[in-house]
């Protein structure tokens, strides 16, 4: 027992490398990396940084926070990983693997026990919903091991009192603001731990957090300036949460009992009844130990999530309530490290000769649902990635294989960069072959004066896009375009391939 001991928390990191290359596989070899619209989006939004007719660091774009894409920017250029998705699911495998291990080195030093911290990662490890993310292009793994190295790094500060703790605590939560916005709701909260935690020093050891953690919101915002001139542009821009939703009501939308009501449906349907109920009772025995702050930090996320569907324009929709959908069920995730940790905390109760029986009990509670429902069918991620995707994944294939044989390398394609990428990613083409609203200045020629600039033979366009008001205008200009194909799938636009006669 003694040797297992002390080989588990380097074994911790291999096993978990090992379980997270399986999952990829499994998901990959089914062809399921890029059924998220998002997953695709991120994934194209990384390669058209290097692979545009204006390829540039300006590619990045304003809303979605840069740290993913600039992860998966060496895998990208590869042709094979790029087209396969395997270039945003190797990135994001990565940091599920060093989430996993910041949360065992966290859950050891919380609870001075090497059972509990398995039982922690186990239990996460052992969530399909959670595979399934960290096997994709999503953001959400990469968040995972920033809140979890947050989560490590504060720990280690209440009981070492370091300059390096803060200095780490502080580096781990700005690359989590370079990663999802609830970054930037922790950076006031760990700032009042660090005041509160420290012995000695305790605003220069807050100011030393800071003064790193602040680094990332402040690129950005200096980001958003230098590409509109608006440093707020992600919040309030044309591509925003807020202006995509508009004034559209959902449930829960200023309404803080809904808000309530749809995110927990979602946490519940996200980590399975066994881990909810383990970990609303090890919540309760993590208190009567004193474990604070752990758990207010791992339910950060959580609470900007249920101030996000009520304040920013965030549904949340699940199949068990109406409208009776799915979108962002995957937020439900954001709490699976908190209820994990707590549920851990049952393990210290009990003596250590029995800890390990005890792990073993915690992780099948957390488990044991996905092992009688093992179906993907009950897997809420993927579920809401299958059927929201139906329709695109229908169009796309359709285009591919209609445009494949007949596109000759170098004519060019005019169209709008977003889910219609996904065509020429299929049909295994540089993003370079099309000329979209995103080329900047180019394109703002092209569609002034098309009879100048126009040279595109092929032009995909979906209903009323940017791209078809070109096809529209250069009509005018003596430049016709013939319909070759219109596509039309279940749930989605109109989809049209012409060809320059």
């Amino acid at each position: 027992m003694k040797t297992w001991k002390r080989w588990l928390p380097a074994l911790c990191p291999v096993l978990l490398a090992a379980w997270s290359t399986f999952a990829v596989w499994f998901f990959f070899s089914r062809g399921w990396l890029l059924y998220y619209g998002d997953a695709e989006a991120h994934l194209n939004i990384a390669r058209r940084v290097l692979d545009s007719q204006t390829p540039s660091y300006d590619q990045l774009g304003t809303v979605w926070l840069p740290l993913p894409h600039v992860l998966m920017l060496p895998f990208v250029r590869i042709d094979a990983l790029w087209r396969q998705g395997l270039a945003g699911a190797i990135p994001s495998a990565v940091c599920f693997v060093a989430g996993g291990t910041f949360l065992f080195a966290a859950v050891r030093r919380v609870f001075d026990s090497i059972a509990a911290a398995a039982a922690a990662v186990a239990v996460v490890a052992g969530n399909p919903n959670m595979l399934y993310l960290q096997s994709t292009a999503m953001g959400e793994p990469v968040f995972f091991a920033c809140l979890m190295a947050v989560l490590f790094w504060s720990v280690m500060f209440r009981q070492t009192q370091s300059w390096g703790a803060a200095v780490g605590a502080g580096a781990a939560c700005c690359l989590g603001t370079v990663t999802r916005y609830e970054g930037w709701f922790l950076i006031p909260f760990v700032t009042v731990y660090f005041l509160w935690a420290a012995k000695r020093r305790r605003v220069g050891m807050a100011a030393a957090f800071v003064a790193v953690a602040v680094l990332g919101p402040a690129y950005w915002l200096a980001h958003n300036w230098w590409l509109t001139g608006d440093a707020l542009a992600f919040y309030w821009g044309p591509y925003s949460a807020g202006a995509i939703q508009g004034s559209v009501p959902y449930p829960g939308r200023d309404d803080w009992r809904l808000a309530w009501l749809y995110f927990r449906t979602a946490v519940a349907l996200s980590v399975g009844p066994g881990l909810l109920w383990a970990g609303l009772a090890g919540m309760a025995a993590s208190l009567a130990k004193r474990v604070v702050w752990p758990l207010l930090l791992l339910a950060l996320p959580g609470a900007f999530y249920i101030w996000s569907i009520h304040s920013a324009a965030t549904p949340i929709f699940v199949p068990t309530l109406a409208p009776n959908t799915y979108y962002n069920t995957r937020y439900g995730l954001a709490v699976l490290p908190l209820l994990a940790l707590a549920s851990a905390s049952l393990v210290s109760f009990v003596p250590r000769r029995a800890r390990g029986a005890a792990a073993l009990l915690v992780i099948a509670a957390g488990t044991v649902y996905w092992a009688v429902h093992p179906s993907p069918e009950s897997w809420i991620t993927w579920k809401e990635s299958a059927v929201n995707s139906e329709g695109r994944r229908q169009w796309v294939h359709e285009a591919a294989e209609f445009l494949g044989p007949r596109y000759v390398r170098g004519s060019g394609i005019l169209t709008s960069f977003g889910d219609l990428t996904a065509i020429y990613r299929e049909m295994g083409i540089p993003l370079r072959e099309t000329f979209t609203g995103d080329n900047g200045v180019p394109w703002l020629a092209t569609v002034t004066r098309p009879d100048l600039f126009l040279w595109q033979e092929w032009a995909v366009v979906m209903g009323g896009d940017a791209a078809q008001s070109a096809v529209n205008r250069a009509g005018r200009y003596g430049i016709h375009y013939r319909l070759e194909k219109t596509i039309v799938a279940p749930r989605s636009p109109v989809i049209e391939i012409y060809r320059r006669i």
